[in-house]
């Protein structure tokens, strides 16, 4: 049986210089990936059919959709141009005008989805201006280059994952003769004869599964309990320089299938490891060409010209000087590289109610020339948000009941009713748009929510009007009393 498992690993491309059968063969590791696959280019959707993927999950605003359909629909074109051009055309950026809650991140959110491309959704006053203390501008590009090379290392997980499982199972099996199991006849495994691949064939249909070996695992170091000790940290700088390259790892004994997924993934991680570079390259330019970067709340960084009261930020329109050649393009250093900018699109977006677009530094507004206003959200508006996208609030109520037997009936009254309520609530109290829907929703939902579980399977629950009004009655303020609360 010795002889046989030592021609089986022969074949598997496995080592026979060590004394025991389970070191792996560096040479051996599967080296078939032909450069690195590219993420998947823009859908090549008219404008037209993109709008329409955007009405499946927000309601209205179709300017803005158009907006942002004719830009996605331009890279596509620009990738199609000859070489001179390509570096000619660059994006026109997009600054939206809306109330909250009408659908500005919603739009750009599933706008990444489409393409998807390398997208981040950053906040305009979490950034301050260089020198002073803060994350500067810079920090977005960044931060967009890491979610691209998630990307593109997930993309290529799953193209080499079928190679990895391969690798495993000879890593497994590996495992488990140097841990002195080949005295076991092959019988007891569910073997049949002395076919030299009967240890794989056992592997496979889980007639070794509870079995144990001997895995490695990665090693979590313990949470640092120094606090902000400057001498400990700079210890444990320098104890993370001296095992660069090298990452802590442990041994545990485990069962084969419990041993599997783990394995898997090392020797997916191993796969990825052999092309870092290729993946470094390929996640650059996959943000340099396709990469959406969305800053919200761009109102908040500039004060109004028609008083002469400053921001209270001191650096507020220093980050608007700094936005200025990110948006027009520059090159920005990562520690994956140089990143340009000139290629990348730009979606800005803010309430503007203390404040207009003008009031903007004239630089930056040049850099965003197509401007999109939202409008605010009808009672109209508010039930097609109840009702028409794929996943609407309702289904997911209806959906979140049914997980416990219970069936969750809404009546088309008491949907009007809801939307009623949520423009007379933000009217009232604050416009904070379909955002309304949330709060009204779960209060109407508390009590069933409540009880849901305690239900017998099969039971039914129909919300009508009459229960929308009783529920909401202590919720909705009056009119006079509205203006008192802070």
């Amino acid at each position: 049986l010795i002889v046989i498992l030592q021609k089986f690993f022969q074949d598997a491309h496995w080592s026979r210089s060590s004394q025991t059968l389970g070191a792996i063969h560096t040479s051996k590791i599967p080296k078939s990936i032909s450069g690195v696959a590219s993420l998947t280019d823009e859908a090549n959707l008219k404008p037209s059919e993109i709008v329409k993927r955007l009405d499946d999950h927000i309601i209205g605003q179709g300017d803005a959709k158009r907006a942002v359909a004719i830009a996605l629909r331009n890279r596509w074109r620009r990738h199609k141009l000859p070489a001179a051009f390509t570096d000619e055309i660059i994006p026109k950026n997009i600054l939206m005008i809306g109330p909250t809650g009408c659908g500005k991140t919603e739009i750009a959110r599933r706008l990444s989805l489409l393409s998807e491309a390398p997208f981040i959704k950053v906040e305009a006053t979490k950034f301050t201006e260089v020198g002073f203390h803060g994350k500067d501008v810079d920090h977005i590009i960044r931060d967009l280059v890491e979610i691209s090379m998630g990307m593109v290392k997930k993309q290529q997980a799953e193209t080499h994952r079928d190679e990895a499982k391969k690798a495993a199972e000879l890593t497994l099996l590996s495992l488990f003769v140097a841990d002195g199991k080949v005295d076991e006849k092959v019988e007891d495994v569910g073997g049949g004869g002395d076919d030299e691949n009967v240890w794989l064939a056992a592997l496979r249909n889980g007639d070794l599964d509870d079995k144990e070996v001997e895995v490695e695992i990665p090693v979590i170091p313990p949470a640092d309990s120094s606090g902000n000790n400057p001498a400990q940290l700079v210890f444990t700088m320098m104890s993370n320089n001296n095992m660069a390259g090298s990452k802590p790892v442990g041994k545990k004994r485990m069962a084969i299938k419990d041993a599997r997924p783990l394995v898997e993934e090392q020797e997916l991680a191993k796969l990825v490891e052999l092309h870092e570079g290729d993946v470094l390259k390929e996640a650059i330019k996959s943000v340099e060409n396709n990469g959406i970067v969305f800053i919200d709340e761009i109102d908040k960084i500039c004060s109004s010209k028609d008083y002469s009261s400053s921001s209270a930020d001191a650096s507020a329109e220093g980050v608007q000087r700094d936005l200025l050649p990110l948006i027009e393009g520059s090159t920005v250093n990562t520690k994956h590289g140089n990143v340009v900018t000139d290629h990348i699109l730009f979606i800005c977006s803010g309430a503007f109610h203390s404040v207009k677009p003008s009031d903007l530094m004239a630089e930056l507004q040049g850099r965003l020339p197509i401007r999109v206003q939202l409008e605010r959200l009808s009672e109209d508006d508010m039930y097609r948000i109840l009702t028409e996208p794929v996943t609407n609030l309702v289904v997911q109520q209806k959906e979140l009941m049914a997980t416990e037997g219970v069936t969750l009936v809404v009546e088309d009254d008491a949907l009007r009713e809801v939307a009623r309520m949520a423009v007379e609530s933000n009217r009232l109290v604050e416009n904070i748009g379909a955002r309304r829907l949330h709060a009204i929703l779960e209060a109407i939902m508390e009590e069933i929510s409540y009880d849901a579980s305690s239900q017998p399977a099969g039971t039914t629950i129909s919300i009508t009007k009459a229960d929308v009004e009783k529920k909401m009655e202590d919720v909705l303020p009056d009119g006079d009393f509205a203006r008192h609360i802070l």
